[in-house]
């Protein structure tokens, strides 16, 4: 069910400040250990979260709701999520380029909607379905790297360690979403922005309690690095904040898959960060995988209205 048209501003927003901000945390993740490369983003983004949500009750005064407790829950469950998701992104980078570790992690369109309809009964139209077909299918177009290859060697590749961590990240960003939009359900405000930004800071400090107490255990060392990065981290946790905003108010007002299709578009940046920010080359079939993406968002524009 939608229930405000932001979702759309929100959701192309949200894939341009991620392909950003994953384009600048890969090159935090060459001097750090995995999970320090996913702590950079919680721990640099929460202050930028709180700004946002002290900004907003400035701009907008009212009463602050008081979230149900099951709100802490989903919460927690989301976060985690996203915390294992985005372990699994960096490492799907370290088998293939970046381009193509990010659209393999993109089947979480077709993923969401599928974890959608079965734990939230969240329904598509027919023309929804398509677009999310064709967006899918431009990403594992993308997911090729440039390469030529035959139905039996795509076969094969999906059986590649890239392919399956980079398949497993879009499940686990799929149950983040579902997360995040049941905690913004648990609020209990009507104000979808002041919902999400709610959502967006209570997760970030959960995160930071369990990836960072995971760096106290296992890897202390890490710890310091993570501070002496600071000058790019501040960068990542800065991307991050907006992006987690723009992308939990998406899913305070809309189906989750609607939003993550829309979404699809961050594939679009990411190419292009990719080739100009990373020096990346650009093959022919990953423009026509582009058109795909684009072709499917307009599906599932069209369906929306």
């Amino acid at each position: 069910m939608i229930t405000s048209p932001i979702w759309l501003p929100a959701a192309l927003v949200g894939g341009v400040t991620q392909a950003w901000r994953t384009a600048i945390q890969r090159r935090v993740s060459h001097s750090l250990s995995l999970n320090a490369a996913g702590l950079v983003r919680y721990l640099y983004g929460l202050p930028f979260a709180i700004i946002l949500l002290g900004g907003y009750r400035l701009l907008f005064a009212g009463p602050f709701p008081r979230p149900d407790p099951m709100f802490l829950l989903f919460c927690l469950g989301g976060g985690l999520a996203q915390i294992i998701a985005t372990n699994l992104l960096i490492m799907a980078f370290a088998h293939r380029n970046f381009v193509v570790g990010t659209a393999y992690s993109k089947t979480e369109a077709v993923q969401g909607a599928l974890l959608s309809f079965l734990l939230m009964g969240e329904r598509l139209s027919p023309l929804a379905w398509a677009g999310i077909g064709c967006g899918v299918a431009g990403v594992m177009l993308l997911s090729t790297g440039g390469k030529r290859m035959g139905p039996a060697d795509f076969l094969k590749a999906l059986g590649q360690p890239a392919a399956l961590t980079g398949i497993a990240s879009g499940f686990f960003f799929a149950l983040t979403a579902i997360g995040i939009r049941r905690a913004t359900q648990e609020v209990g405000s009507d104000d979808a922005i002041l919902a999400a930004l709610i959502v967006l800071v209570a997760t970030l400090a959960l995160q930071i309690v369990m990836q960072g107490g995971y760096l106290l255990l296992r890897e202390r060392g890490e710890i310091a690095r993570v501070f002496s990065t600071w000058r790019i981290s501040g960068q990542v946790g800065l991307l991050s904040a907006l992006g987690s905003a723009c992308w939990f108010t998406g899913f305070a007002t809309a189906p989750v898959a609607l939003v993550r299709v829309v979404g699809q578009i961050e594939v679009a940046f990411t190419l292009g960060f990719g080739h100009f920010y990373l020096g990346e080359r650009i093959a022919r079939s990953e423009i026509m995988g582009l058109l795909l993406v684009g072709g499917g968002v307009i599906m599932a524009l069209a369906s929306a209205l």
